[in-house]
């Protein structure tokens, strides 16, 4: 496993993500303690495109209850990816 797989953890595909990918922009689960320039970075090496702006955020765990005894989800870190014109991400999962 190199050290990029261990910046960006998976594709998050959701509906509002596959609009997203509209605007050529593209959601990553990525690690908690990574940086934007890593996560350009990472990106870059690993789908040979060119990034143009990332935005970042701390997504909360929500509260989940299993019977009378309650919990947190962890926290994660989503990116959002815009990419330059014209490039697209083929190996992205379809929805």
């Amino acid at each position: 496993m190199s050290k990029y797989h261990s910046i960006i953890h998976s594709p998050s595909i959701t509906e509002k993500n596959t609009i997203l990918r509209e605007e050529n922009k593209y959601v990553f689960k990525v690690d908690k303690k990574s940086k934007k320039d890593q996560i350009k970075k990472a990106v870059e090496e690993l789908f040979n495109v060119k990034v143009t702006s990332i935005n970042t955020m701390i997504v909360k765990g929500k509260k989940k209850r299993m019977g009378r005894h309650s919990g947190y989800r962890p926290d994660w870190k989503k990116a959002i990816v815009k990419l330059e014109e014209g490039q697209t991400i083929d190996k992205f999962g379809e929805v």
